[in-house]
């Protein structure tokens, strides 16, 4: 059991305030890490327990994500969420950095390196989606639907079925057989606490998936310049994108990890990242 604390703060911005989650401290290297759809940071925070061991570790909730304020505008791409992370990153007087992303915040990581190189000592991508055209298409359709509140409150079941269904099957609204993932569901507490990460965006969370799962990334990898791990965990439904994703960025290396869910799955994955980031 790890004995790092996680410490939370918001930091202004032009669209309101990103909120963030932190451990670690100085001297310590700072590592800079962005979460995936649909929820926040703090899916997060098993694995920063460990990392944070290491590193002196900031994890922003997206814009429009978790206890973010929303973005000021409907259109929301990955350079927009990329210079919001830069710019909460100027606010709390961060240089240069370490930098992971996971899903949707690997798409923001990726591109944050692109637009500033110098800054970004080393990145991450966990779990990098290469999507076919036709099944991006149906995914940025399907995948992300906006959701309004009404007065029968079928948001709080819409929320709930969406996370749970996002568990057992890939895509979560492709409920067959064949699209099983066969991963298990987390214990209630868990699955409750990812609903209310959700729920607390209801109006804005599809703003950044949609962003993301629309994101062309095979035109965006070659432009990386940075030292760059791929990796990708067992359970991943993105896993068999790695070596693909890996090929497109000059001089990069794969790993594929154990399964952060379990103590002894996010330590070896911690000490995966933390012999890239540092050797």
């Amino acid at each position: 059991m790890s004995d790092v604390q996680i410490r939370r703060g918001f930091v202004d911005v032009d669209e309101g305030q990103i909120h963030y989650r932190a451990c670690g401290a100085a001297p310590n290297p700072v590592l800079v890490m962005v979460h995936g759809s649909p929820g926040g940071s703090r899916a997060l925070v098993p694995l920063m327990e460990v990392l944070g061991e290491s590193f002196h570790i900031y994890a922003p909730d997206t814009l429009g994500n978790a206890d973010s304020s929303p973005a000021t505008t409907d259109n929301v791409d990955i350079p927009y969420l990329a210079d919001g992370l830069l710019r909460a990153l100027d606010g709390l007087g961060l240089g240069d950095v370490f930098l992971w992303g996971s899903h949707t915040g690997g798409n923001i990581a990726l591109e944050a390196s692109i637009a500033q190189p110098e800054r970004v000592r080393k990145l991450v991508l966990d779990g990098v989606g290469l999507y076919p055209d036709d099944e991006r298409e149906g995914l940025v359709r399907n995948h992300a639907p906006a959701i309004t509140p009404d007065g029968e409150g079928s948001q709080f079941n819409w929320a709930w079925h969406f996370v749970r269904d996002g568990h057992l099957f890939w895509p979560w609204w492709r409920r067959e057989g064949g699209r099983a993932r066969e991963v298990g569901l987390p214990g209630p507490d868990e699955l409750h606490d990812q609903v209310m990460d959700v729920l607390k965006s209801i109006r804005t969370y599809h703003h950044s998936y949609r962003a993301a799962l629309g994101y062309e990334k095979r035109a965006r990898l070659p432009l990386i310049t940075v030292p760059t791990l791929v990796a990708a965990g067992e359970s991943d439904m993105l896993r068999q994108y790695t070596e693909e994703a890996a090929a497109l960025i000059p001089g990069s290396v794969t790993a594929y990890t154990k399964d952060p869910k379990t103590p002894d799955g996010r330590r070896a994955t911690a000490e995966t990242y933390t012999r890239f980031l540092l050797g």
